[in-house]
């Protein structure tokens, strides 16, 4: 075999090689910032009508909650505890150490107050298990849809409070249908 020749099997070797290590630290890359900074989910239902909307496709920011605690009013997700591969979108409504009822007329009261908000579609018709004051501890939330009339959120036993821990992040960018493109509030 002729020097040539060798020269370029090597060259082609390495080629091959730097290949494979780009799409090595390519991969990597994406798997970790998946994994610690943000991931894809799909909206699944009308909880969060007018919000949010059957379909929608949003990026949600898991890198947030490591330097600071989630808001009031923050739309999060967070897994179904008694379906596997079930993800939530709600809205924050309660956070630690607050007392939250909703009372007869679909107020609902924080600490004994009524709670200053616009994202609730409508009064709502069914206080459920928050008819009666429901006290978070101090890592639990307490989240209900924007639908209010026709979403499971924290006023079903089946969803209750949510540990902080359970929180995979932040639901700030809807990057589908691209004509509502933008961040979420």
């Amino acid at each position: 075999m002729s020097n040539e020749r060798s020269g370029q099997i090597r060259q082609g070797i390495r080629s091959i090689l730097g290949t494979l290590v780009y799409l090595a630290v390519v991969f990597a890359l994406t798997f970790l910032f998946i994994i610690f900074i943000a991931q894809r989910t799909d909206v699944d239902g009308k909880s969060m009508e007018s919000t949010l909307h059957h379909g929608d496709s949003l990026i949600v920011d898991k890198i947030s909650y490591r330097f600071r605690d989630p808001k009031r009013f923050e739309i999060i997700v967070f897994p179904f505890r008694y379906a596997e591969n079930v993800l939530y979108i709600k809205r924050i409504i309660g956070l630690p150490g607050e007392t939250v009822q909703i009372d007869t007329e679909g107020h609902i009261l924080i600490n004994g107050e009524i709670l200053s908000e616009s994202y609730g579609k409508e009064v709502i018709k069914n206080p459920g298990r928050a008819i009666e004051p429901i006290v978070l501890g101090e890592d639990e939330y307490f989240v209900m849809g924007d639908n209010r009339n026709n979403s499971s959120d924290g006023r079903d036993p089946s969803v209750g409070n949510i540990q902080r821990k359970d929180i995979i992040g932040r639901a700030f960018l809807r990057i589908y249908p691209f004509s509502d493109f933008g961040f979420v509030h």
